[in-house]
């Protein structure tokens, strides 16, 4: 991960060095916006009127990597600390025949580079020599205004790209931005033309939402927007008092992983063994709501049982097998932490020790609230020195091959029995299991 300070100062330095060379060079995008809202930019981008062969010659070959040329884009590889800066010429593009790439591009000046953009917070440039931004699309006073607005015609803006209204959602749930009604009503429009978009677009946007701290305010968004039938359907026929849990429960995470907001979503899911009850209809609401930067107090217990399968969801969006496996973990054993005072202490224990443990603590922690009994306990229990709480086996399978056991299909249940008996207090040391595994060994 690059360093902020060494990025910044490496963009500053390739803006110089175009200068130097006779071309004009600003920073532009995502960094001239977070920079004008009091953020720490993420990364920087830099464009031109140099071309990319002549950005080449300049910075050398070795120091380039022309990954996207064809539109128009150079990377400049820094020192380490620094990373790597996209450098990009002035643009038009022309038409977006695959809805995400333009068929072609025509080098121009900043002025026409700025109105291919998507939306006015991201056409804003900035001279960091002169530290004075350039605005050609009104873009400073709409971060003053807190808005989210298409560049020109909306429309037109997300038939380029349709990803551009899932990302509409993201900057105004990430920044308490409102999305200005023309540019919400043409995402409402064409909200079903989403599934244009490549699972793995879809999937990276959702996962940029769902790990960002207004969360809670993106999925509001989602469904005031009409996309979230179409990106989360899972979600979207809960009836308002199981959406509203959904929000608040993913609005208490703090710093969670993907399969722990995963599970979070799919935690108030009716129970799949009676019919939930009818989606109460709700229209749209005309202005997105601004994220509340607290989190609501927590209601008592989550009455709803966990039981929606992850799969579908996480196959759907091109997530990784081990943020499957570890969603439905959290799923399946959620109950567990609830009942944990009325659980067998080995049952417990192999929830409790497993590397998955610290997130499922945080999902029931934003369900039923931090004085939750069972996650106190729980808590208390993993206060417990190492010993006591996950104490070494007292025999294995080849303890068991040694003492004259033939590994068959009752072996991984003989060595489960053994290890509840050793957690439960009924055996303390290798003889006393060996002796136990005897008496349990079936008879002949």
């Amino acid at each position: 991960m690059p360093h902020a300070a060494a990025q910044r100062d490496f963009a500053l330095e390739i803006v110089r060095k175009l200068r130097g060379a006779g071309f004009e060079a600003l920073w532009a995008g995502g960094c001239v916006r977070d920079q004008l809202l009091g953020l720490t930019p993420k990364d920087y981008d830099v464009a031109t009127n140099a071309t990319p062969n002549q950005i080449r010659d300049l910075f050398g070959r070795r120091r380039t990597l022309p990954i996207g040329t064809s539109f128009g884009v150079i990377t400049v590889l820094g020192p380490r600390a620094a990373g790597q800066i996209e450098v990009a010429t002035f643009r038009i593009d022309a038409a977006y025949s695959d809805g995400r790439h333009p068929d072609s591009v025509t080098f121009t000046d900043a002025e026409h580079d700025a109105q291919r953009r998507d939306f006015t917070i991201n056409g804003l440039f900035f001279d960091p020599l002169a530290e004075q931004v350039v605005d050609y699309v009104d873009g400073r006073r709409d971060l003053e205004r807190r808005v989210i607005r298409a560049i020109g015609e909306p429309r037109h803006r997300f038939e380029e790209d349709k990803l551009r209204m899932l990302r509409a959602v993201r900057f105004a749930a990430t920044f308490g931005f409102t999305i200005e009604p023309a540019t919400l009503a043409a995402i409402q429009e064409m909200a079903s033309q989403i599934t244009a978009v490549s699972a793995e677009r879809i999937g990276m946007e959702i996962r940029r939402m769902l790990l960002d701290r207004n969360r809670a305010a993106a999925l509001t968004l989602l469904r005031d927007t009409t996309l979230l039938p179409h990106v989360l359907p899972e979600i979207s026929e809960l009836p308002t008092n199981r959406f509203d849990d959904t929000t608040r429960i993913l609005a208490a995470l703090h710093e969670p992983t993907l399969a722990t907001v995963l599970a979070a979503l799919l935690s108030t899911q009716p129970n799949q063994d009676s019919p939930a009850p009818s989606p109460q209809p709700r229209a749209p609401s005309p202005q997105p709501p601004v994220p509340v930067p607290h989190s609501p107090a927590p209601s008592p217990q989550s009455p709803f049982p966990i039981r929606q399968p992850p799969a579908n969801l996480c196959r759907r969006l091109r997530y990784t097998n081990k943020e499957l496996d570890r969603t439905a973990w959290l799923l399946t054993h959620h109950a567990g932490i609830a009942e944990a005072q009325s659980l067998p202490w080995p049952r417990l224990q192999r929830i409790l020790i497993h590397e998955g443990a610290a997130e499922l603590l945080a999902l029931r922690e934003a369900i039923a609230g931090p004085n939750d009994v069972g996650l106190n306990f729980c808590r208390e229990r993993l206060n417990w020195p190492a010993a006591k709480l996950n104490p070494p086996l007292l025999v294995d399978g080849s303890d068991l091959i040694r003492h004259g056991f033939e590994p068959g299909p009752e072996f991984a249940d003989l060595l489960e029995n053994l290890r509840d008996a050793q957690l439960n207090g009924e055996i303390h040391t290798t003889d006393e299991a060996l002796a136990l595994a005897d008496r349990l060994r079936p008879a002949n």
